[in-house]
């Protein structure tokens, strides 16, 4: 039997000012992925 899980998540989120009087919001994000056997 084996299984998969992520066991931790981080969201980062940053405003980016665009040059054209817009925002943009940039995201990312990592997690910890594992596999039990």
């Amino acid at each position: 039997m084996e299984d998969r899980a992520v066991v931790a998540v981080d969201l980062d989120y940053e405003n980016i000012g665009a040059s054209s009087g817009g925002n943009l919001l940039m995201v990312s994000a990592s997690g910890t992925a594992v596999e039990v056997r």
